[in-house]
């Protein structure tokens, strides 16, 4: 196997690790959102915004180390924060009600 199949091997893997971690993030939003209309929990907040920041961490690791190019890291967290901000919105509209 020579070098650049390596690189290309490791840079897969860490896309396909990042994904699945960015599922995790997901699926904590897609449970908060389905619950919004029963009950409000700021500790969820808490672990979601803590999962977040740990995220954009594992991010920024794999693109310094060349594993991700920084667009495409970019892109994975801008993502996930739209889909918060969706969230935060829908829990201030909701406590306005």
């Amino acid at each position: 196997m020579t070098s650049s199949e390596l690189q290309e091997q490791l840079n897969i893997l860490a896309v396909t690790l990042l994904q699945e971690d960015a599922d995790k993030i997901q699926k904590l939003i897609e449970v908060q959102m389905e619950n919004l209309a029963t009950r409000y929990c700021p500790l969820y907040e808490e672990v979601l915004d803590t999962q977040m920041y740990g995220f954009s961490r594992e991010v920024d690791f794999a693109v310094r180390a060349g594993l991700l190019h920084e667009l495409a890291g970019r892109e994975i967290v801008s993502k996930l924060e739209r889909e918060l901000a969706v969230l935060y919105e829908a829990l201030n509209e909701k406590a306005k009600q």
